[in-house]
């Protein structure tokens, strides 16, 4: 098996794995203790918890609290309606559909257009209501970086704050500065069902979800340890292989793109994380590819049609819409996605054998 889906989820790292080990111990173990109790099991859960809010710190701007959710989706709804009610809250096209349908829901939904690099042009004006912006770093269908320091500036010049979707960003590139900045574990090696809101120092949100008051009063709820403790452990990994992971990604990237010649790119290559190609066939029909079939012929493969979060829904991806390329060229294209546990080698064979599958169906 190739997997070659790092955007809908990564391997875990084995030192996440026995990281969260210690913190699963059941009876006779020391690990199981609730953070919230007062007594020496309670503590040394909590100090677990404490530890790896600062290694998971330490890749965000400085300053700043972290608070931990059960994943992006539940950050991104304490951002969005924790930071306020009424006004307009803007969101780029191609935003993931926990912001989309988020902000739909909370009130007033104004929508920013993106050009056909998948970039948002800071020129567009913003509704004089906007009390939010919502604009993530890196896209998770076709890894396209966003000018996110620029909409932040502009979020302060319209006295609005900016709320970051950096899931696909931390861990791989410099999360730059926001009001509130949200990211899921297992997208940087760490467990699934946990992740995280920074916020800025001296903003005040009103809690979601409501209960015994944990999480600096914004999040109630029993915290995991052991989820906590491993994606602690993969930010601190994150960090330290910084450089190294990313180079690596280049080598995978250029030869890649190498194997996949007779394939059109989807968003910018310039402006874009390297562990995300988005392609279709070249052509003006995307050689009529059948994806669904592709996919069949390449169980071996693990890859995406698109977001791995709308497969098998049917609809074509939003964000392919937003950067203007037509339905049919949307549903030819795939997406390769790969990291620091991808070798040379593995992109070879899946290159050989998606190639070879494509070829049979007539689309290269």
């Amino acid at each position: 098996m190739i997997y070659l889906d790092y955007q809908a989820t990564t391997p875990l790292a084995p030192e996440a794995r026995d990281t969260m080990l210690r913190w699963l111990d059941g009876p006779g173990g020391t690990g199981f203790g609730n953070p919230h109790s007062p007594h020496k099991l309670g503590r040394q859960a909590k100090a677990a918890v404490e530890f790896a809010r600062e290694q998971v710190a330490a890749l965000f701007p400085a300053g700043g609290k972290v608070i931990f959710t059960s994943g992006a989706t539940e950050a991104i709804n304490l951002a969005i309606r924790g930071s306020g009610k009424g006004g307009t809250v803007s969101v780029s096209a191609i935003e993931h559909a926990a912001v989309l349908d988020t902000a739909r829901d909370a009130g007033e939904c104004h929508v920013l257009n993106v050009a056909k690099d998948g970039q948002c042009n800071t020129k567009q004006d913003l509704p004089a209501d906007t009390r939010l912006v919502c604009l993530m770093q890196v896209n998770n269908e076709i890894g396209t970086i966003q000018p996110t320091l620029e909409w932040h500036r502009k979020a302060k010049e319209n006295n609005a704050l900016y709320f970051c979707d950096a899931v696909q960003a931390y861990g791989k590139i410099e999360v730059t500065g926001a009001d509130m900045i949200a990211i899921s574990a297992h997208k940087f090696h760490g467990p699934k069902g946990v992740g995280a809101l920074w916020i800025r120092d001296g903003l005040d949100l009103h809690e979601v979800q409501t209960g015994g008051g944990q999480e600096h009063g914004l999040r109630s709820g029993t915290l995991s340890p052991a989820l906590i403790a491993g994606m602690g452990t993969a930010a601190a990994l994150a960090n330290e292989a910084l450089d190294q992971d990313a180079e690596h990604i280049e080598q995978l990237w250029k030869r890649a793109r190498e194997i996949f010649e007779d394939w059109e790119l989807n968003g910018s290559a310039e402006a874009r994380w390297h562990g995300n190609l988005n392609i279709r066939p070249r052509g003006p029909n995307g050689g009529g590819l059948d994806v669904n079939r592709l996919m069949s012929e390449c169980r071996d493969v693990m890859f995406s049609a698109g977001s791995a979060c709308a497969s098998g829904s049917g609809r074509t991806s939003h964000v392919l819409e937003a950067i203007g390329l037509p339905k049919k060229l949307a549903k030819t294209s795939i997406r390769l996605g790969f990291g620091r546990y991808t070798t040379i080698e593995e992109i070879e064979e899946a290159g050989k054998v998606i190639n070879e599958a494509a070829k049979a169906q007539g689309s290269l």
